[in-house]
C-alpha cells in the first residue's frame, strides 16, 4: 500500500521583480511516489528511542521515501551537490601490506563517480531536489549549499524561486590555500567556494558562533551615553582609554585561515589526518561550524550528497541525530567504517556500574520496580544506555543531583538502507555493463542510439544514477534512424517500424505514453523494463569467493577471492601474498536473523594494517553471517551454520 503513496507540493506564485531560471525541457516538480527502503545492517543501538540512518541509492528516491516520516521534521541541511566540473574522480586503492607484492606498484585508481552534466540536465537535477529538500526541512530549519564558480550563480537562482528570495540569509565565502596558484597566467587564481545560506521561514535557529584570534587583540571599550544618546570610547576616572583585549570573535560570512585553522585547499589535503582517500572530501571544521550555528544538541542533520560521510561524523560528535544518503558504493562503505571509529572515541570512559549505583544513591533501594529492572544483570555490570537513562529519572523524581551520572547525549548507533532494491548493484558506475551482462543483452560498442538488441529488440538503458524521466527521451529521440522508419511504415503499414526495451531503474508515470505520443507518426513497440519493480529479484553475478569455516571455538577465514578486484591486479602484473592484504573490513554477527545483519565483530584495521581473519565464537550463538568487504567497496556476504 505505500508503495502507492504519493506526495503533492506547493507551487510558488511568480512574484513580480523576480525572474526565474528557465532551461530547455524544465518540468514542474509537483508530485513524487513513495519509494520502499530495505533496512540491511544495524551498528549500535538506539539512544532516546533513535538510531541514526543511513542510505544507499538515488538521493531523489531517498528523500521521497522520508517524505513519509520527516516531512517537516529535518532541522538542517548540508550538501556538497555535483560541481559540473567537467571531470571524472577517482580514488586511489592501496593493496594493503606495501612490500609483499610482487611488483613495486601497490596502488591504482578506480573511479568513484562522474561531474560531467549538461546545463539544463544539471538545472532540473538540482531543482527537483531542492524542492524536496524545502519539504522536509523544518519550520526552523536551514539549508547550506556548497558549490564553487561552476555553478553559483545557477544555484542562487534556483533557491531563489524554490525557497524563497526572502528566505536567503547569507553567501559564505570560504578562502582557502592554493599552493598551485602560480600556475593560473591567464585569469586570477581561484582561491574560495562559495556556501549559499537559506531558511525554509524567518522562524529559523541560528546561535552565534565565536572563532579563534590567531593572537589577542587590544580594542578600545565601547558604552553607551545616555545623554548625547550614541556610543563612546570608554575612559577611567583619569580619563585614559580603556582597552579590553579579545581572544576570539563572532563568525562573519568570510571563512579564511584563522577561522578554520586547517592550512586546506578546497578539499581535505592528503596530507591532513582527516584525509579518508575519498574525492572531493571536505574539512570537518567547515562542517563544526555550520552544525553549531544553525543546530542545537538532538536536532536532525540531514545531507544527501553524503560522500566520506564528514557531515555524519562531525553531527555524532557534537551531539546531533543525522541521515545520510549517496549513491556510490563506496561512499557507503566509508561512512561506516568512519562513524564504526567515531562511535568507539565516543564511547564513555567512567562506566557507571550497578555497584556504584548502590553504593552513592542508597535511596534507590526504596523503588525496587524502578532500580532492580535495571540491575536485572547484577554484580558490578556496567549501565546500558537505557539502565542509566531509567535511574537518573528515579532519582530527579527524588530530588537527588544526578549530574555525576549524566553526560551529553551521543547518537551513536546507526542503519544501513537500501532504498528500491538498490543493492545489486556492487559499482554504480559500471552499473550499464553491468546490466548488458545480467539481462544477457547482445551490446552495440558503437551505437549512437542503442546499447544492444534482446530477443529481437532495440535496447537503449537509460541514467541509472536517478529515476528516468520524459526529458531522457530527448537524445533517443534527436538520434533515432526517422529515413528507414518510413521506409519500413512504407513497406509493412501494420508491423511496427521498431520494436524499443527501455530499461530503467524507476521512471516517472507514463514514461511509455510520452514516448509513443512523440512517436505518433508510426507504430512502435515499446517495453519498459524497471529494473526496480518489474524484476525485484535480479541479482547481478558475484563472482566474490571465500573459503570460511568453524575449526573448535574459533570462526577462520581461510582465502578470499575478489574476482573483480583480482582482475584488476592481474591487469598490472600485480600478486598478493596473503588474501587479508585484499579486504577492507570484515563483519560478523553471530545471530543473523535472516533479515537484518547485527554486527557484533567491526574488523576495520587502519590504513596499513590487515583484518585478523580468526575470531572467537561466543557460547551462544546461531546463524552466521559475515561480511567481506574489499579494496573496491564491493562485498561478500556469506551464512554460516
Amino acid at each position: 500500500m505505500d508503495e502507492q503513496l504519493t506526495f503533492e507540493f506547493e507551487q510558488r506564485p511568480t512574484i513580480k521583480g523576480f525572474p526565474e531560471l528557465r532551461w530547455t525541457g524544465k518540468r514542474p516538480y509537483r508530485s513524487t511516489q513513495y519509494y520502499p527502503a530495505q533496512l540491511r545492517e544495524t551498528y549500535g543501538k538506539e539512544q532516546n528511542g533513535w538510531i541514526n540512518k543511513l542510505f544507499w541509492g538515488d538521493n531523489l528516491q531517498v528523500m521521497s521515501h522520508l517524505l513519509k516520516e520527516f516531512r517537516g521534521q529535518i532541522d538542517l541541511i548540508y550538501i556538497d551537490p555535483p560541481f559540473d566540473s567537467k571531470a571524472d574522480y577517482k580514488r586511489k586503492i592501496e593493496v594493503k601490506g606495501v612490500g609483499k607484492t610482487v611488483s613495486d606498484s601497490s596502488s591504482f585508481e578506480e573511479k568513484q563517480y562522474g561531474d560531467i552534466w549538461t546545463n539544463d540536465e544539471y538545472l532540473q537535477f538540482m531543482y527537483e531536489r531542492f524542492i524536496l529538500m524545502r519539504e522536509l526541512l523544518s519550520e526552523k530549519g536551514c539549508i547550506y549549499v556548497h558549490c564553487d564558480w561552476h555553478k553559483v550563480h545557477h544555484l542562487r537562482c534556483l533557491l531563489d524561486e524554490v525557497f524563497g528570495t526572502g528566505n536567503f540569509v547569507n553567501e559564505i565565502v570560504w578562502h582557502y590555500a592554493d599552493y598551485m596558484q602560480g600556475n593560473a597566467t591567464t585569469s586570477l587564481p581561484r582561491k574560495h567556494d562559495t556556501i549559499l545560506f537559506y531558511s525554509k521561514t524567518p522562524k529559523y535557529y541560528y546561535s552565534r558562533v565565536k572563532v579563534p584570534l590567531d593572537k589577542p587583540v587590544k580594542r578600545n571599550r565601547v558604552v553607551w551615553n545616555g545623554k548625547t544618546k550614541s556610543l563612546e570610547v570608554a575612559r577611567d576616572e583619569n580619563g585614559k582609554i580603556i582597552y579590553d583585549e579579545f581572544t576570539d570573535r563572532f563568525l562573519d560570512s568570510v571563512w579564511e585561515e584563522d577561522v578554520l585553522n586547517i592550512g586546506q585547499t578546497s578539499v581535505t589535503r592528503k596530507t591532513s589526518s582527516e584525509n579518508l582517500n575519498y574525492p572531493t572530501q571536505k574539512p570537518k571544521r567547515i562542517l563544526e561550524l555550520i552544525i553549531e550555528a544553525s543546530s542545537q544538541p538532538g536536532d536532525i542533520v540531514f545531507d544527501c550528497f553524503m560522500g566520506s560521510g564528514t557531515t555524519q561524523a562531525v553531527a555524532m560528535k557534537l551531539g546531533r541525530r543525522f541521515i545520510g544518503a549517496d549513491i556510490n558504493l563506496g561512499a557507503i562503505q566509508t561512512t561506516i567504517k568512519r562513524l564504526l571509529a567515531v562511535a568507539k572515541e565516543l564511547e564513555p570512559t567512567k562506566p557507571v556500574t550497578h555497584e556504584t549505583i548502590q553504593s552513592q544513591f542508597s535511596m534507590v533501594a526504596e523503588d525496587p520496580a524502578h532500580y532492580l529492572a535495571a540491575a536485572s544483570a547484577g554484580g558490578n555490570t556496567e549501565l546500558s544506555a537505557a539502565e542509566r537513562s531509567k535511574v537518573i529519572d528515579f532519582l530527579k523524581s527524588k530530588g537527588m543531583d544526578t549530574s555525576a551520572l549524566e553526560e551529553d547525549v551521543k547518537y551513536t548507533g546507526f542503519e544501513v538502507y537500501n532504498v528500491n532494491n538498490y543493492d545489486f548493484f556492487r559499482n554504480p558506475v559500471e552499473a550499464r555493463d553491468l546490466l548488458i551482462s545480467a539481462l544477457e543483452i547482445q551490446p552495440f560498442p558503437q551505437s549512437d542510439v542503442w546499447d544492444g538488441e534482446l530477443d529481437g529488440r532495440m535496447v537503449k538503458i537509460m541514467p541509472v544514477n536517478r529515476i528516468a524521466t520524459k526529458a531522457d527521451l530527448k537524445e533517443l529521440l534527436a538520434n533515432l534512424p526517422y529515413k528507414t522508419y518510413e521506409k519500413r511504415k512504407e513497406e509493412n503499414p501494420n508491423q511496427p517500424v521498431e520494436r524499443i526495451t527501455i530499461v530503467c531503474m524507476g521512471h516517472e508515470p507514463d514514461l511509455k505514453g510520452a514516448l509513443e505520443q512523440e512517436l505518433s507518426d508510426y507504430k512502435v513497440d515499446i517495453q519498459i523494463v524497471d529494473i526496480l519493480r518489474d524484476k525485484k529479484d535480479l541479482q547481478l553475478k558475484r563472482d566474490s569467493e571465500a573459503e570460511i569455516v568453524r575449526e573448535g571455538d574459533k570462526l577462520v577465514i581461510r582465502a578470499f577471492y575478489p574476482m573483480n578486484l583480482m582482475q584488476k591486479l592481474s591487469l598490472q602484473k600485480e600478486y598478493v601474498e596473503d588474501w587479508r592484504q585484499l579486504v577492507d573490513s570484515i563483519m560478523i554477527d553471530w545471530n543473523y536473523d535472516g533479515v537484518v545483519m547485527q554486527p557484533t565483530v567491526t574488523d576495520v584495521p587502519g590504513k596499513n594494517e590487515m583484518v585478523k581473519g580468526i575470531y572467537d565464537i561466543p557460547e551462544s550463538f546461531g546463524t552466521i553471517k559475515v561480511k567481506i568487504t574489499d579494496l573496491l567497496s564491493e562485498s561478500l556476504e556469506v551464512e554460516v551454520r
